[in-house]
């Protein structure tokens, strides 16, 4: 078994619960984690054989790029993406943080954490 990291994915988007949030938008950051058995691609040296990071990337911004109202719902969108497209993927993680939220007050960001397993 063996994990892929992909760090500080940032990306502009629209979810929020005020109508405001849905008109202005946001940056957001995710953090995604996955666990699979890196073991063939190791010794094969095949993109095949493993986890493409790319692909990963790009599951998050297009389901980013769908307005949700709340982060719990964007996070579980992404994660059941992952397992579905990417076989291989044994368990995913994944941390989507709003910088700056609308809520009254100096915060750096809220953060929602989920992970979910085949």
């Amino acid at each position: 078994m063996g994990t892929i990291k992909i760090s500080n994915i940032r990306v502009y988007a629209y979810h929020g619960c005020l109508v405001e949030e849905g008109k202005i938008g946001s940056d957001y950051r995710i953090d995604l984690k996955v666990k699979a058995n890196l073991k063939p691609s190791a010794k094969s040296d095949n993109l095949a054989d493993t986890v493409d990071y790319v692909h990963l990337n790009r599951i998050v911004k297009e389901e980013m790029a769908i307005r949700t109202k709340l982060l719990e719902t964007v996070a579980k969108l992404i994660l059941d993406r992952i397992l579905l497209e990417i076989p291989i993927v044994n368990e995913a993680k994944i941390k989507v943080s709003k910088l700056n939220p609308p809520i009254g007050g100096n915060v750096e960001m809220v953060s929602i954490i989920m992970n979910q397993k085949r």
